[in-house]
């Protein structure tokens, strides 16, 4: 054991040698001493409103920065904040949950301590279930090669893991951290690896039309470089999807577009899916980034590559990672001529917003002028709702620049993210993009980024309610939300000039209010751009119709 070295201090240790530099959280008299050590660390404390949004502002931390962490309290705090980390979790985003807890003398005595709920191990069964790691430390000398692995886990497995710490285990003494061993990356089967490699470079040097897919998993494992030397190596076309937008520059002159199903622009659709050799890179068939499965791909025309395997036709090769396989490819495929198989249709370039004297704003305006202000020192996060559903036709170049969360979709993430995306990229600018009813999910969160001086640009849609379930379902009252004066709302928080708020309802007010926001870029600045009831993008329009044209068909016999 060490007399410097603490459990707590031991944790703080490894997260600063991962790479974290702030803590988000909520206090609580778990985790009190915990934090105590936190505020005498390098590591900067972050304070949340609330556990959930902690969990979201970790999350978007993490998708920059590698890896986030979030600190929370027993039972109200850990509970609180499963669902932001279920999110995580489905979309591969490694954040580190430490949750102080009820001493351990009192678990050994099974006494009824405040925010208890059942029992001391619901919670970390809970965590179990949605984490690639979880322990309890219940002992200073096996608490550090518990951290160790935990943390470890997390960088490995790019998902979020659990540590429980007691508090009367906080101040216990451990010993020194020795050097962190970092897991080596999961070895490719070599026989395999080259058999798969030589099988996929056949079909690919054959093909007259090839084209590749890059998809969400070449962002989480940070593989877009290697992906942009295969797509200029074999000068294929490729295309993303709403999930891996940006992941390869979209100014690229091999880019097609973004691929949806039937709601891809009808270029794409045709190049992709007449492909007679469709390369897909980590891509995930969800509905939403298939068009609700509206996608018509032959699995005999295709190569699929992801999650630790590889399909070429009706062969199957196990053991083979997304790195290796690309890599090892780039070495063999021949390059074609480009413009034997550029693509059907370039990437159309944004034009200069030109507002209509007195023209009333609608979602599609709003949209294209938003689309014309971003630049290359903003990241967009749009949220779920009618953002995503317009954002795959923004212009985007850098792959940290967009985040979206197209597979988990809990709205209310974009608020608190862009805290943690501020937190990460100081030097940049977060662009919220959401829905007002998305934005009273998480609003109180505004009070944050004030407090933390982020300089949000902050575009609420105010159109009276939540749209996306208007289109999905027939329009009930439960669709309804209370209306709120949004742009009141930065005064509200703010007992200084840092933010502002503008209301627009105009082309003419809102491009006044982009301007102001764009010579504010210190500042945070709130929108609230009124649009009529029911008005919305071309991409919501179509996921309506849709949506509902798949749950009005009869059920299948059995």
């Amino acid at each position: 054991m060490s007399k410097n070295y603490t459990v707590s201090r031991y944790i703080i240790h490894r997260l600063q040698e991962v790479g974290i530099k702030h803590l988000f959280g909520v206090p609580g008299d778990y985790n009190l001493d915990f934090l105590d050590e936190v505020i005498d660390s390098p590591i900067q404390w972050v304070g949340n409103c609330n556990e959930l949004n902690a969990g979201y502002a970790a999350d978007g931390y993490a998708r920059l920065n590698g890896i986030g962490a979030a600190v929370v309290t027993y039972g109200v705090g850990g509970l609180s904040i499963i669902n932001a980390i279920a999110g995580a979790y489905a979309e591969h985003v490694p954040v580190i949950v430490i949750n102080g807890a009820p001493p351990a003398r009192r678990r050994e005595a099974g006494a009824m301590v405040h925010h208890l709920v059942s029992n001391y191990y619901l919670q970390l069964d809970i965590f179990k279930k949605m984490t690639a790691d979880a322990a309890i430390l219940t002992d200073a000398t096996t608490a550090p090669d518990e951290i160790d692995r935990v943390i470890l886990n997390c960088i490995a497995r790019k998902l979020p893991v659990y540590l429980e710490l007691p508090a009367d285990m906080t101040n216990a003494p451990c010993r020194e951290p020795g050097e962190l061993l970092f897991y080596a990356p999961l070895p490719s089967n070599s026989d395999s690896l080259a058999e798969c490699v030589a099988e996929s470079a056949a079909l690919l040097n054959n093909a007259k039309s090839p084209v590749i897919l890059a998809g969400v998993e070449l962002l989480r494992f940070n593989l877009g470089k290697e992906a942009l030397h295969l797509v200029e190596a074999s000068e294929v076309p490729f295309a993303t999807m709403l999930s891996s937008k940006s992941v390869l520059p979209e100014l690229h002159p091999q880019f097609t577009g973004i691929y949806q199903g039937g709601w891809s622009r009808e270029s794409v659709r045709n190049q992709v899916e007449a492909s007679d050799c469709l390369l897909s890179l980590g891509a995930w068939m969800t509905d939403l980034d298939t068009g609700l499965f509206s996608m018509n791909l032959d699995n005999r025309r295709m190569i699929t590559v992801g999650g630790g395997q590889v399909r070429v036709g009706s062969h199957f090769y196990h053991d083979i990672q997304l790195g290796d396989f690309i890599r090892e490819l780039a070495n063999v495929v021949q390059p074609r001529s480009y413009l034997a198989s550029h693509p059907a249709e370039t990437m159309r370039h944004k034009k200069p917003f030109v507002p209509e004297p007195a023209r009333v704003l609608t979602a599609t305006r709003l949209y294209e002028c938003i689309n014309y202000y971003l630049d290359d020192r903003m990241v967009l996060l749009a949220e779920p709702g009618d953002a995503f559903c317009a954002a795959p036709e923004f212009h985007i170049e850098e792959a940290e620049n967009f985040i979206v969360q197209a597979y988990y979709c809990s709205i209310g993430y974009c608020t608190p993210a862009a805290l943690g995306v501020s937190m990460a990229r100081r030097e940049k600018r977060p662009v919220i993009l959401t829905g007002d009813g998305a934005f009273q999910m998480t609003a109180q969160e505004v009070s944050t980024l004030i407090r933390e001086r982020c300089p949000a640009l902050i575009v609420i849609i105010n159109n009276d309610g939540y749209l996306i379930e208007r289109y999905l379902h027939k329009d009930g009252p439960y669709n309804d939300i209370q209306m709120w004066r949004y742009a009141e709302l930065p005064k509200m928080f703010d007992q200084g000039d840092f933010a502002t708020g503008i209301k627009v309802s105009s082309e003419e007010e809102l491009e006044q209010a982009m301007k102001k926001a764009v010579k504010d870029k210190d500042k945070l600045t709130l929108i609230e751009a009124c649009i009529p009831n029911r008005d919305c993008s071309a991409g919501l329009e179509r996921l309506g119709n849709s949506f509902r044209k798949m749950h009005q068909k009869p059920a299948s016999s059995q």
